[in-house]
């Protein structure tokens, strides 16, 4: 009888840590609030990961930089301690810089024709380029066109940007644009943003309005001035060597999560920017329309210097965004 027991108890242990192995645990990290599209489409990836592989893998999201900023989550990713990031444009530039080329100013005029860009050569040639840098690029999730919030005045010139201190995420590509405006760019987290505009370490910052909105910045700007001066993509990265590790079916599983809960993020941030606006101005915001020309002209000498750097690159993104434009 005691050995039947014990026999029993043995097989228990045994099935329960063969399921125990089975699991696995991937950590994703991003710094965005509740209620904006990245957040809300993370956790729809994660649903979608864990539904089709049975339980097999379990995606455990940690957003508001829970799992450490955009920066060092791509760090760990690159080390293998870390499985996933819902990045930023700006901070995944700092490890491969041609990422910066999506953001040239004025160079979408609608988020449909970015997406658009984004699915096509572009984005392959930016995926080669990520996993040379040990980063496997699942999908091109959606950050917006930017626009400028400040507390000094409206916007409605480049000369109202002379001298004006606006936080820029650490992204060479919007540092040049806000000195080729004359404005003076600071560079900071986005962790640290919302505590920096209510000291008045800076004057203004620049975000789409769902960031603007989710992160509650409304509550410490006067002003928010419409210049649509740049694209920004998420990209849902994930580290090579964790990757790598991974069945073919699990692999696949987690690149059809990625796209899927990619069009629900891009199809709610287009949703923020019809719905947004009236709820900040209701707040107490003012908001402004600009003439943009003026803006376009001024930023010209950043298409210059990029595509000194970048040149087929450059002419790639240009060209596909003008013919997807029409």
């Amino acid at each position: 009888m005691k050995k039947t027991v014990l026999a029993t108890a043995v097989a228990s242990a045994f099935l329960f840590s063969g399921i125990a192995a089975a699991q696995q645990t991937l950590q994703l990290a991003h710094n965005a609030a509740e209620g904006n599209p990245k957040w809300d489409a993370s956790e729809l990836f994660a649903e979608l990961v864990e539904e089709a592989t049975d339980g097999e893998l379990i995606v455990d999201v940690g957003g508001n930089a829970q799992y450490g900023d955009d920066m060092e989550a791509l760090s760990q990713m690159r080390l293998g301690t870390l499985a996933l990031s819902t990045n930023s444009q700006g901070a995944t530039s700092s490890v491969v810089p041609q990422f910066s080329v999506l953001g040239l100013p004025f160079l979408f005029d609608s988020l449909p024709t970015a997406w658009k860009v984004m699915d096509g050569e572009v984005g392959d040639a930016l995926k080669e380029l990520a996993e040379e840098q040990g980063l496997v690029l699942l999908a091109m999730w959606d950050n917006g066109i930017r626009h400028v919030s400040n507390n000094v005045h409206p916007i409605e010139t480049p000369e109202d940007l002379d001298g004006l201190k606006i936080r820029t995420p650490p992204d060479e590509m919007t540092v040049d644009i806000f000195e080729a405006l004359g404005a003076n760019p600071t560079p900071m987290n986005f962790s640290e943003l919302y505590i920096a505009l209510q000291q008045g370490v800076v004057d203004g910052q620049e975000n789409p309005l769902m960031n603007i909105y989710s992160s509650k910045l409304y509550e410490v700007q006067d002003y928010i001035s419409m210049t649509g001066h740049k694209y920004e993509s998420t990209p849902l990265l994930m580290s090579k060597m964790i990757w790598d590790s991974l069945s073919a079916d699990h692999q696949e599983a987690i690149q059809e999560a990625a796209l899927e809960a990619g069009e629900f993020n891009r199809q709610a941030s287009l949703q923020a920017d019809e719905t947004l606006k009236s709820e900040m101005i209701e707040a107490g915001v003012e908001f402004n329309e600009v003439e943009k020309q003026p803006f376009i002209d001024a930023t010209a000498s950043v298409y210059d210097d990029w595509r000194e750097q970048y040149p087929e690159l450059v002419d790639m993104v240009v060209k596909a965004a003008q013919s997807d434009a029409q």
